[in-house]
């Protein structure tokens, strides 16, 4: 690193390390993030940027016709902080835990060196503050307000920290970096029963339950080639009740995601769960109901 560029850095640190222990302290979920967005507002045009919004505009001494735009994201997701730092979260069961705190401060920083160098680089700089991350809204929302519109720039880059990586390294990659991301909800109903003498008539939901999540696992294994990565994870359940423990329940519910960087193994998993989903309720005599949702696409 250029000796300059490091000494500024280290002046700014003290400032940047307050500003993301201030966010953890504050932490905002999706679509909520009115606090996180005055203080990034207030940041940049202490800054002298142009704020409109969420994004912040910077342009080079002497102006250039080329643009960028840097992305970070603000919000995080319910959970219970169980640290002992100083700046824990003061928001019960809300909790900075996947480091957009970190990501929003780093981006403030990198705004603050710019607007102080403004002869270093050539052009425009849009600086993104994207609100609702984590539930897939904000994004959209954004291009339905015509971001790339009101601000056309040539190309747009982000990062995500990443734990148990060296400090001060970077991980990139000449092809996609972030996976497609699908959501699955499948729904199997049939016939309850009694857990003792009657299981026979019932439909055996939690061992359907349990074959079909282990048969979701054979796609990635046997259907995508190792030369492709990709990932099925369930990640909830549901399914009678600790209250009755005898009764057999009538349905069941599984609910999953996807990765996957490419179309083609996008359009097999999507096919494969589909197939074994009703191939299953065909074979354990019920019925099913699926709701299959492609949400975002790969990304460089």
């Amino acid at each position: 690193m250029d000796k300059r560029l490091a000494m500024d850095l280290q002046e700014m640190q003290q400032e940047l390390i307050a500003i993301r222990h201030d966010i953890h302290a504050n932490p905002e979920l999706s679509m909520q993030e009115a606090r996180t967005s005055k203080l990034v507002a207030r940041k940049l045009k202490q800054y002298e940027f142009i704020v409109t919004e969420e994004v912040g505009t910077l342009e080079s001494v002497p102006p250039g016709d080329r643009s960028i735009a840097l992305r970070a994201d603000m919000d995080t997701l319910k959970l219970v902080e169980e640290s002992n730092v100083s700046y824990t979260s003061t928001v019960p069961e809300v909790m900075h835990a996947y480091g957009h705190d970190g990501h929003t401060a780093m981006l403030l920083d990198a705004a603050k060196y710019l607007s102080n160098h403004r002869n270093s680089f050539f052009g425009t700089v849009y600086f993104i503050f994207q609100p609702g991350e984590e539930k897939l809204e904000g994004a959209v929302a954004m291009m339905n307000d015509q971001l790339f519109e009101r601000f056309p720039f040539d190309v747009i880059d982000g990062l995500h920290n990443s734990s148990g990586k060296p400090i001060g390294t970077f991980n990139i990659r000449f092809s996609p970096m972030m996976a497609a991301s699908d959501r699955f909800l499948v729904t199997f109903q049939g016939t309850d029963g009694h857990g003792g003498a009657y299981s026979h008539l019932a439909m055996d939901a939690t061992v359907l339950q349990a074959q079909f999540i282990l048969a979701l696992q054979t796609i990635v294994s046997r259907n995508i080639s190792p030369n492709n990565a990709a990932v099925i994870s369930v990640g909830a359940i549901q399914g009678g009740s600790f209250n009755s423990l005898n009764v057999m329940p009538s349905e069941i519910r599984i609910g999953g995601i996807t990765r996957s960087f490419t179309k083609l193994v996008r359009d097999i998993i999507e096919r494969r769960i589909k197939e074994l989903v009703h191939g299953f309720a065909q074979s354990f005599g019920c019925t099913v109901q699926i709701e299959y949702n492609r949400l975002g696409c790969s990304t460089c």
